[in-house]
């Protein structure tokens, strides 16, 4: 039992018979009131993700996970392709699974597969940070500093982030996967 306080990105607990991942977790003081812990949680099973609001006692019951390193091959309709880099096995995830991790996968990353402790596949975990290459954005703006304001730029996968005005299509640029914004130029 773990109290909802304790709950971070990343973990997983059971809840009325579901495997819950949480996908954030904040920490809300309201003007009036008592503190509470407003979460996004995704149901592991159906991919659905819904934000809920917890007493910060609350508990839960944590679910152990074990992670395996692996590289993902590809994607074909909905589903997503691993292999484990030790054993060669290969697996499958849903896009339901997956959820908006898929923004950052591209050929050969590794991830680490999460199982359950009765060997259930319930998802990924991306590393820190990735590389991906801009596929479109405006126009470099001449005399922009990395202190203005940023514009929006479309990465391979299609995520979109906010870029300074200096970035131009085709570079390749640091992604930090948790909060999904750019780093850094790739060198």
């Amino acid at each position: 039992m773990v109290q909802a306080i304790n709950l971070k990105k990343g973990m997983v607990f059971s809840q009325d018979g579901k495997l819950i991942a949480v996908l954030a977790a904040n920490h809300h003081k309201p003007g009036k009131g008592n503190t509470v812990m407003q979460m996004d949680l995704r149901d592991v099973k159906s991919g659905a993700v819904v934000h809920k609001t917890m007493r910060p006692t609350e508990k839960v019951d944590l679910v152990e996970i074990t992670k395996k390193t692996a590289q993902y091959l590809y994607s074909e309709g909905d589903i997503y392709t691993f292999m484990d880099t030790e054993t060669y096995e290969q697996y499958e995830i849903s896009d339901e699974q997956i959820g908006d991790d898929k923004l950052y996968l591209i050929p050969n990353i590794e991830v680490q597969l999460e199982f359950t402790d009765d060997g259930e596949l319930i998802g990924i975990e991306l590393p820190a940070t990735v590389v991906l290459t801009v596929k479109e954005t405006q126009p470099e703006i001449k005399g922009a500093t990395a202190a203005g304001g940023g514009k929006p730029a479309t990465m391979e996968t299609g995520l979109v982030v906010t870029v300074p005005d200096f970035i131009k299509e085709g570079e390749k640029l640091v992604i930090n996967t948790a909060e999904g914004v750019y780093k850094s130029r790739a060198n």
